[in-house]
């Protein structure tokens, strides 16, 4: 099967800085993304989380639901009780046909908070990986119970933002343990998301396909910016329009056939949401041609 191609409502309405689009209707976010050419769309803020009507909604739009972030503190909390607390989450991705179920331990988390520079983002000491990657597994296992892969969003301001805290997580868990691959995050993070597509390769269930701007990652790091003030400025970009190699990457995923989503969260004051949307679209279409996946 061919690679589906969706994006994010975050380019219209920001999650982390809810200022960023604040008054965009979503109405407008689902009417875009489906101009821009898009099948799918993952979750944000504003969206309905009752099956019926989120099924309702896309369907006016012709998009399919792709997945949606889940906010994991397996650092704070028992398995257990993290199973309770993503029921509800999980209940609607799977109501609604999703494949994977992105998550990402932000118990400790600085991303967003605009006062708090990245250098001041969380780490595990070595002792705490062993434990953490038990509890992700087990977290893994239940969601692969209800028909769906547990997929690791590394990310900026989290203890998962590094090349090594990368290794360390996937050398702590199994097959039940998704990773997404997130090219923005990666090359922020200081690790080639090509290193990333070809180590994990089988490990890879979801791809976020974010390019990021050069100069202004580097002013981001000589400035030590927290990660929402490096948002604002334009650390990240749609593919295409920055230094990620696309080509390469999707080319060293042979047989993937999950979702390849545009996620490129930006000012939309700054950057028009459907005119990026689009050359997202037609930028990324075309690299996974190029690949083989499309």
């Amino acid at each position: 099967m061919p690679v589906r191609l969706g994006t994010n409502p975050i380019a219209w309405s920001n999650d982390d800085l809810r200022s960023l689009g604040g008054d965009t209707p979503l109405d407008t976010c689902l009417t875009e993304a489906r101009l821009a050419g898009f099948e799918g769309i993952e979750l944000g803020h504003k969206f309905p989380r009752e099956p019926a009507a989120l099924s309702d909604t896309l369907a006016r739009h012709g998009l399919a639901l792709v997945s949606g972030w889940y906010s994991t503190e397996l650092l704070r909390r028992s398995v257990a009780e993290e199973r309770l607390a993503i029921a509800d989450h999980l209940r609607l991705l799977k109501a609604l046909g999703c494949q994977v179920l992105i998550c990402a331990e932000t118990s400790n988390a600085i991303h967003g908070d605009r006062g708090v520079p990245l250098t001041r983002r969380p780490r595990l000491d070595d002792a705490d990986w062993a434990p953490f990657g038990r509890r992700l597994n087990e977290l893994g296992e239940a969601v692969a119970d209800e028909g769906l892969r547990l997929a690791y969003h590394h990310h900026m301001g989290t203890v998962v933002e590094s090349g090594a805290d990368i290794r360390r997580l996937m050398d702590a868990t199994g097959p039940a343990l998704g990773l997404l691959l997130d090219t923005g995050h990666a090359t922020f993070g200081g690790v080639d998301p090509l290193t990333l597509a070809r180590d994990y390769r089988e490990r890879i269930v979801h791809v976020h396909c974010k390019d990021v701007r050069p100069a202004v990652m580097a002013e981001a790091r000589r400035q030590d910016w927290s990660f929402l003030d490096s948002v604002v400025a334009g650390v990240f970009t749609v593919p295409g329009d920055g230094t990620v190699d696309f080509a390469s990457v999707l080319g060293a995923l042979p047989g993937y056939d999950g979702w390849l989503v545009v996620e490129a969260e930006q000012d939309p004051a700054k950057a028009e949401p459907l005119a990026y949307a689009s050359m997202g679209h037609r930028n990324l279409a075309a690299y996974a041609r190029q690949a083989g996946l499309l």
